[in-house]
């Protein structure tokens, strides 16, 4: 039965200019996670990511630490939302003006919840998501795993539409999503099932000072 494991990019620059490009820190967590993948020993794993700079580069580094060859495949549909367009159109100017991360993320729960609720975009987006899952799936015979670098909105879509979850669950699940965690599928005859979600004991310990959520 193959196994994809989903792992969030390490944290991005954020409040920089590029927010696209990943910190110090988010390079050490690709790091780790990449030896936490190693102990975990996929089967000749297929690795994939999206087309934004911190999911390939969180990939080149963890294929290396995984001492895993080649380079990634990219697949756009694996790229995230953009965040920074939610806020701007379903928040206010005052709203926006709030640099802080956590009263950021509350401004975001707020943008998310109000796209869901729209629809369509939405709806594209997850289909989006849903539609490079099962290519992927399609693409692994027994025996070969995969490894995909993607981002907190795409895994919040999956696991929403994998547990049958509301906007709500959507929102929730995208809250918590951890910078360089594992979310882990298995994919059978009867379908792709929710094994674990936002694993990240990689980061607990001595290495507690590594866990971040943006």
């Amino acid at each position: 039965m193959p196994v994809i494991y989903l792992v969030r990019h390490g944290q991005a620059s954020y409040g920089a200019s590029d927010y696209d490009v990943l910190s110090d820190l988010g390079r050490r967590q690709a790091e780790v996670v990449g030896a936490e993948l190693a102990r975990r020993g996929p089967r000749s794993p297929l690795v994939v990511c999206g087309t934004l700079r911190r999911q390939h580069d969180t990939a080149e580094i963890l294929m290396k630490a995984a001492g895993l060859p080649g380079r990634p495949r990219t697949d756009a549909r694996w790229n995230e939302y953009d965040h920074t367009d939610l806020v701007d159109r379903y928040g206010t100017a005052s709203d926006r003006s709030s640099a802080e991360p956590h009263g950021f993320q509350v401004l975001l729960d707020h943008a998310l919840r109000a796209w869901i609720e729209e629809g369509d975009g939405w709806r594209r987006f997850a289909a989006g998501a849903a539609a490079a899952l099962d290519a992927l799936a399609a693409d692994l015979g027994p025996g070969r795993d995969a490894v995909v670098v993607t981002s907190g909105g795409v895994l919040a879509a999956l696991c929403a539409g994998l547990l049958s979850a509301s906007a709500e669950g959507v929102v929730a699940l995208n809250r918590v999503a951890v910078n360089a965690a594992i979310t882990t599928l298995a994919v059978g005859a009867s379908g792709t099932s929710l094994l674990s979600f936002n694993d990240h004991a990689h980061f607990s310990g001595e290495r507690r000072a590594l866990l971040t959520y943006r």
